[in-house]
């Protein structure tokens, strides 16, 4: 049984709670990352930061939400996701894929003994879906072109 730890990105990059959302879109853009965890100082996971939360922080009706500060530069606690979903790294790689899909997330924290530890997203599994494919077109025969014969 294949497990998450050997598809997850060890390490994530991370915020915490005291950054801002303009931290957050600045380092998806950078980074070209889509989720972000928001951890301690101890790298306990606090929750969780996507593009989609970056995006509409950019609303102006989370303005009133939060009084005459900018939104932007609002601390990630106003819009950190505190109740996620988590993945040890010893659980399967399947059933990681099937929760996600279920559930329509685009990740899973992964976290062994309240600590992050890594992070597995749905470009992982695309990424896993090519390999296959890549592997299948590699052990298939080759089809023969029939000749026509007039």
């Amino acid at each position: 049984m294949l497990t998450v730890n050997e598809m997850m990105t060890p390490e994530p990059i991370t915020l915490t709670s005291k950054h801002t959302i303009y931290d957050a879109k600045r380092l998806m853009e950078s980074k070209r990352i889509r989720h972000i965890p928001i951890v301690s100082a101890d790298n306990t996971l606090r929750g969780l930061v996507t593009q989609r939360d970056v995006l509409s922080a950019q609303s102006s009706s989370l303005e009133k939400a939060i009084g005459e500060l900018d939104p932007m530069h609002a601390p990630l606690e106003y819009f950190t996701r505190k109740e996620i979903c988590t993945v040890s790294s010893y659980g399967g790689l399947k059933e990681a894929a099937l929760y996600m899909q279920r559930h329509k997330f685009g990740c899973l924290p992964v976290v062994d003994n309240n600590r992050l530890v890594g992070i597995i997203t749905d470009t992982d599994f695309v990424a896993i879906a090519i390999n296959l494919l890549e592997i299948q077109e590699e052990t298939e025969p080759m089809e023969e072109e029939e000749e026509i014969v007039a």
